[in-house]
């Protein structure tokens, strides 16, 4: 009898992989139990979507934010980087929470800026290079319907070097960076997602409500 009710037990409380307790995500990040529950019936939704395994695959959440699952760009293949961080290409439960607590209104302004400088700093060099600007700025612009030219990106590029630089070695370092958003603080806007604060069952309204596209 006790071993059929240790099985009963395990059956109960079997999870997907990657699955991690509330409680403990709620001590780590500015959601409470109850919204992370939440988070959890979002994540499920997300997770069976395309590929039904309890992970959240890059398609998936591509699907998600961008409504197109095969798309092609640099901005979105860092966001879904920044979200893998086991860097085993799928996201689980808890890197899901733990990632999109950034865009809490709650989590401090420097965690953000962290979290975008790291986003930029496509080598992972602790730098933010000319090249990888570059490279953003035109992955960035091309989820706008603003078209500029070469020139005009290279000018974009230009211009910041100059102005945040300033040591002069050719690339930005996080204290430079961290100088910029104090300058500009306007820059950290589309790093929190005010609906944040208020998690329920029904969050958000964005989840898959149109097909997979071709």
């Amino acid at each position: 009898m006790l071993a059929f009710v240790k099985c009963f037990s395990l059956k109960r409380t079997k999870h997907p992989p990657g699955y991690e307790d509330p409680h403990v995500l709620a001590s780590e990040t500015p959601f409470t139990v109850n919204e992370i529950e939440a988070l959890h019936d979002l994540f499920k939704k997300l997770s069976t979507s395309i590929i039904d395994d309890g992970l959240i695959h890059k398609e998936e959440f591509l699907l998600a934010l961008f409504r197109n699952s095969s798309m092609q760009n640099l901005f979105a293949d860092r966001v879904f980087y920044m979200f893998d961080r086991k860097r085993n290409g799928v996201i689980e439960f808890g890197e899901f929470v733990r990632s999109l607590s950034i865009f809490h209104p709650y989590t401090p302004e420097h965690e953000k800026s962290s979290f975008m400088f790291k986003l930029y700093d496509l080598h992972g060099t602790g730098f933010i290079e000319p090249h990888e600007l570059k490279k953003m700025v035109g992955a960035l612009l091309s989820e706008t319907d603003l078209e500029l030219s070469e020139e005009s990106i290279e000018a974009i590029v230009e211009q910041t070097m100059l102005e945040v630089d300033t040591n002069k070695d050719g690339k930005i370092d996080e204290d430079e960076w961290k100088e910029l958003v104090a300058k500009n603080p306007s820059i950290l806007k589309n790093m929190t997602l005010p609906y944040l604060k208020e998690v329920t069952l029904a969050f958000p309204s964005f989840v898959l409500d149109s097909e997979v596209d071709d």
